[in-house]
């Protein structure tokens, strides 16, 4: 583990639901401060998964470097631990230099496991493919019964549907004899950090997300998923559920229609928002600014200002 960096500044996170406004917020901020941005969007972290996940190219980042981008084939499962590790070396670094790092994006377990002490146990090759076996013949919905059984907690916390999320939890009680939730205890910062959090009203939220969705389709969206569909996107474990990927798979399978890909989508976004906003919302630490507001760049700065002077 890296130990702190006497007089270096602190990190300056930015997170909140999908379609908020976030990467443009910190390119300003990066201009302003100095700094750099290091990704912190899950799906973001796969190359050639460009127009789904709203990376940003090169006019959108403003010559501000962008870190952690373009990571993992999208055969490649997630791991956090090992992103973890890739971005704390980012920020280690940035740090050293004296650059204010940014850590943007929307995924609530990828900034926490940057940002706190968690402990992530590790898998078992024999345990996994043994469960996901059980999954594929039985379905999610038993084994979400039988985690309920040895682990309530989790199971009121993982959504009966997500196969690959109940299968960890089973997994980390098998591996470790305790409940799945104790690996995620109350944080215990590794950095100095400012946590801005944005949103917007739901309306206005739901309105921005039909339309990012349209200027998808209109970028070529369906040309992008045929592409990595082509080079294995279906084996990925993690890449091939991601918002918008699945529901056009689905479409190329004719399970549905090319306006039912594309209103599903919408769909599943506008409810994935919501959880997004339920996660960032337990960190007391955040403070909240409404990305609409006319001076949101001088209120996220005065933020930042404050919080660094008085810590």
């Amino acid at each position: 583990m890296s130990g702190p960096v006497s007089g270096a500044p602190p990190v300056v996170a930015v997170v909140g639901p999908t379609a908020t406004g976030k990467t443009a917020l910190a390119v300003r901020l990066a201009r302003r401060l100095g700094g750099e941005v290091v990704n912190a969007d899950s799906m973001q972290l796969y190359r050639g998964m460009d127009i789904g996940t709203a990376k940003p190219d090169e006019a959108e980042r403003g010559g501000v470097p962008h870190h952690l981008l373009d990571l993992w084939h999208v055969r490649e499962p997630a791991s956090v631990a090992e992103y973890r590790q890739r971005a704390r070396a980012e920020i280690d670094r940035l740090r050293a230099a004296g650059v204010v790092p940014l850590l943007v994006g929307g995924s609530g377990l990828y900034v926490r496991a940057v940002l706190d002490e968690l402990d992530f146990p590790g898998t078992d090759p024999a345990v996994r493919a043994r469960l996901e076996a059980e999954l594929a013949e039985l379905g999610p919905a038993a084994l979400h019964a039988r985690l309920a059984g040895v682990d309530p907690a989790a199971a009121a916390a993982v959504l009966p549907g997500n196969g690959r999320r109940i299968v960890r939890a089973l997994e980390v009680v098998e591996i470790t004899g305790g409940p799945f939730r104790a690996t995620m205890p109350e944080p215990v910062p590794h950095y100095p950090a400012v946590v801005l959090g944005l949103d917007r009203e739901p309306a206005a939220l739901d309105e921005r997300v039909a339309l990012r969705v349209d200027r998808m389709w209109a970028a070529g969206f369906v040309a992008e998923v045929e592409a990595l569909a082509a080079d294995g996107l279906r084996e990925g474990p993690t890449a091939s559920r991601a918002l918008g990927y699945a529901q056009v798979l689905a479409q190329f399978d004719g399970t549905l229609t090319a306006e039912e890909a594309k209103e599903r989508t919408v769909n599943t976004t506008r409810r994935f928002v919501r959880r997004q906003r339920s996660w960032f919302r337990r960190d007391a630490t955040t403070t909240w600014l409404d990305a609409g507001r006319p001076d949101l760049l001088d209120a996220a700065a005065a933020v930042i200002a404050d919080r660094t002077i008085g810590a």
